[in-house]
């Protein structure tokens, strides 16, 4: 497949806005241990960087769930992969997600672990596509808003692909 793909957001701006938000957690978050779950497959590449420059202590765990398949839009059927590997039950826990799109898995996964009874649950997501949300989810904290285009890269994939690549980009 003959792929041409642009740069929308280059690797200097996204490592400049993850360290800004690692500051931010760990002013929300001092003193307070921080069990950060990141949502598989797409959150690891954010949220290795994420942790990697936040003072607060951290745990990590990892769910996963899917609803794209190989393609470029979500089926809207949303199927369990992984559970956590530790209770979350009375933790501080902060739920990391690489794109909120429609915010059907976002309110899936949420009400999962608020049933798990935890401490206080807040979601960040890197991207954000507002235009595309069909439930009323709001991140506590964004990275970047973009508009409704298929991007790729710092973790994003198409058909499992191009997530290695040091910036997002859109598949032309």
């Amino acid at each position: 497949m003959d792929v041409n793909i642009e740069t929308l957001i280059d690797q200097e701006t996204l490592e400049k806005r993850v360290r800004e938000m690692a500051a931010e957690l760990d002013d929300r978050y001092k003193g307070k241990p921080l069990r950060v779950v990141g949502i598989l497959k797409g959150s690891v590449y954010f949220l290795c960087e994420l942790t990697k420059y936040m003072k607060t202590p951290v745990t990590l765990d990892f769910i996963s769930v899917s609803s794209y398949g190989n393609g470029m839009e979500s089926t809207g059927v949303i199927h369990f992969n992984k559970d956590l590997d530790e209770p979350v039950t009375g933790q501080h826990v902060l739920l990391v997600e690489d794109i909120m799109d429609t915010g059907r898995t976002l309110s899936y996964l949420i009400n999962i672990l608020k049933a798990r009874k935890p401490a206080s649950l807040e979601v960040i997501t890197l991207l954000d596509k507002p235009s595309r949300r069909l439930v009323p989810i709001e991140p506590m904290m964004t990275g970047f808003q973009i508009a409704d285009r298929f991007v790729v890269g710092y973790g994003l994939d198409y058909a499992q692909q191009y997530r290695n690549l040091p910036f997002i980009g859109v598949i032309n």
